[in-house]
């Protein structure tokens, strides 16, 4: 079992990820100290390559250990409000806080 790539489908908040040790994820913004680990039990699905296992909603006994890497800003977002024929015009920006998660081992 050293050689097989343990996959998993986890759940946090109210998106999904296909993770696998060692993958880097970007989440929602999530209350975190850098250098916390979190365990998500919301494991939809694991596969090791040749058997896969499907939760009804999640799998029993399944879970993923991240690890809580910082924060960071996504790309901005323009905002634009026009009206036509009053010289009407706002333009505004916005970047979302994330989340960085290092997963750290998928567990059956």
């Amino acid at each position: 079992m050293a050689d097989k790539q343990l996959h998993a489908v986890i759940q946090i908040g109210s998106k999904q990820y296909l993770v696998k040790a060692g993958d880097k994820i970007v989440t929602e913004k999530l209350e975190l100290k850098e250098g916390d680990k979190l365990t998500v039990k919301e494991v939809l699905l694991t596969t090791d390559g040749e058997s896969t296992k499907v939760g009804s909603p999640f799998v029993e006994g399944a879970s993923v250990v991240l690890t809580f890497t910082g924060e960071s800003k996504a790309d901005k977002v323009r905002v634009a409000k026009f009206k036509a024929k009053s010289r009407y015009r706002r333009v505004m920006g916005h970047r979302q806080l994330e989340s960085n998660l290092t997963v750290d081992a998928v567990k059956l």
